[in-house]
């Protein structure tokens, strides 16, 4: 299992983005929460900012789109640039026809499941998706707390993807840090997302090559 670390821009200087980006070299993609203060209860940045960050960044854009009418909206992040994006399952009317034209336009295509959500309901999905986000918080705002009750549906989502024999990454997003990444690639995420444990630190890119050692270790276990 290939272990990627996706630092979250949410938690970063939105005065500097670029120097954000240059400061997690190490970073295997930047992760670019969209929010529209509908869907969720808070607004971040939009597809003008995602378009200028795909010019200037060298690490690939992974755009989580919290956002209501993903539908309508979602192929325009990935025409600006971004190489993944994943819109939320409660909101999209027709998620595969929406994998397909995000594939069209160029992206990988994920979906996203509020803590709430059971991802049974969507593994017949998977042969149509390249990643699959487990929230491990109420999405909306960084820094909350880890959802230690969303562990059992990272293990049921990783049996789902086994058996679909589908290649789709796992993602996890909430909460992640020093102290529950070991736990989350155990239950068999591959791919994290990590705001203030990067952002926050002294020096981000050497936190995340302790996250990617953490996971690594977890998984060797």
């Amino acid at each position: 299992m290939t272990i990627q670390i996706s630092p979250s821009l949410l938690s970063a200087d939105f005065a500097d983005l670029g120097g954000a980006a240059r400061s997690v070299p190490g970073a295997d993609w930047l992760h670019v929460d969209v929010m529209d203060n509908h869907f969720v209860p808070n607004l971040t940045i939009g597809l003008p900012v995602v378009e200028a960050l795909a010019k200037t960044v060298t690490q690939p854009l992974d755009c989580h789109l919290m956002i209501d009418d993903p539908d309508r909206w979602a192929p325009a992040y990935a025409e600006a640039g971004a190489a993944s994006v994943t819109f939320h399952v409660e909101a999209a009317r027709a998620p595969v026809r929406l994998a397909r034209e995000l594939h069209a336009a160029g992206a990988r295509a994920g979906i996203a499941l509020r803590p709430a959500t059971p991802v049974e309901p969507y593994a017949e999905l998977l042969p149509e998706l390249d990643l699959l986000l487990v929230m491990t918080v109420e999405p909306g705002f960084g820094g909350q707390q880890f959802l230690d009750l969303c562990l059992p549906k990272i293990r049921r989502a990783r049996e789902l993807v086994a058996a679909s024999g589908a290649q789709v990454w796992l993602q996890v997003d909430g909460g992640v840090s020093s102290e529950t990444i070991g736990r989350c690639a155990e239950a068999g995420a591959d791919v994290f997302v990590a705001g203030s444990a990067v952002f926050g630190a002294e020096d981000p890119d050497a936190a995340v090559t302790g996250l990617r050692e953490l996971a690594h270790a977890a998984c060797e276990h």
